[in-house]
């Protein structure tokens, strides 16, 4: 198993640096992610169009930390050699930097409908929805970072499990939305924007659990993307003296 102690236990304390920057580097990110996500969702709700031209402007500066993060993992890579646990360290970073940049793109998504809808004008349904699964998948962004930054694959694995859920409260508002524009027609351009908002705080929940996965494999040592979330609880919870001893 791997813990925060294990990035300050090389000879090299250059080695040891390298690895503390990129993944701060890679919770710096985060944050900024995390801060689009909500203001996106704000936006939208109260129509604030400037607000949202502000989120869209941000992901230029998300898409520069993706490159400059992925450059430092392949320095890393190239320069260190490294093995067992640090390559399973840089690999997640590599992969949640990939996750973390969609879920930018996704805020931005957001935010281009909030611009659209304060053109259009408000919708007449779906402002609750999208305020209660967009603070429910801003959380499980923010508690995926902190596992990531804690190697804690107990709050990793909750997260993964919350993505369900909120798979669940989608798939209910759009059957209500749907419903609602076949009332009523004349809503139909307003509500389906509110629906794609919906779409993509639903993919931020599955990018959410993306990275919930990889903090499993880090802390872990196994590859848990495919296996099922029973399986997945096992892994995390089962053997906790599982041995460090591969990738």
């Amino acid at each position: 198993m791997i813990n925060k102690d294990s990035l300050t236990h090389h000879i090299s304390q250059q080695f040891n640096a390298e690895l503390e920057d990129v993944r701060s580097h890679l919770l710096a990110m985060g944050g900024l992610v995390e801060k689009q996500v909500n203001d996106a969702v704000t936006a939208l709700i109260d129509a604030d169009s400037g607000l949202a031209q502000q989120v869209r402007e941000v992901d230029d500066q998300i898409n520069q930390m993706e490159r400059n993060i992925d450059e430092e993992c392949l320095r890393i890579l190239a320069r260190r050699q490294p093995a067992a646990s640090d390559l399973r360290l840089i690999i997640s970073i590599s992969k949640s930097v990939i996750d973390l940049e969609r879920i930018g793109d996704e805020a931005t998504k957001i935010a281009k409908r909030a611009i659209l809808l304060t053109e259009e004008g408000e919708s007449p349904r779906g402002y609750v929805e999208v305020r209660h699964i967009g603070e429910q998948v801003r959380k499980m962004v923010q508690e995926a970072l902190d596992a990531f930054a804690r190697f804690d694959a107990d709050l990793a694995l909750s997260v993964a499990q919350y993505d369900k859920t909120i798979d669940r409260e989608y798939k209910t508002a759009l059957r209500e939305l749907v419903t609602y524009m076949m009332e009523d027609p004349r809503s139909i351009s307003r509500v389906l924007n509110v629906i794609w908002a919906l779409r993509s705080l639903e993919r931020i929940g599955d990018h959410a659990r993306n990275i919930a996965e990889l903090v499993i494999y880090l802390v872990r040592g196994t590859d848990v993307r495919h296996l099922g979330l029973t399986r997945m609880q096992e892994e995390v919870q089962g053997d906790r003296g599982k041995d460090d001893s591969g990738v």
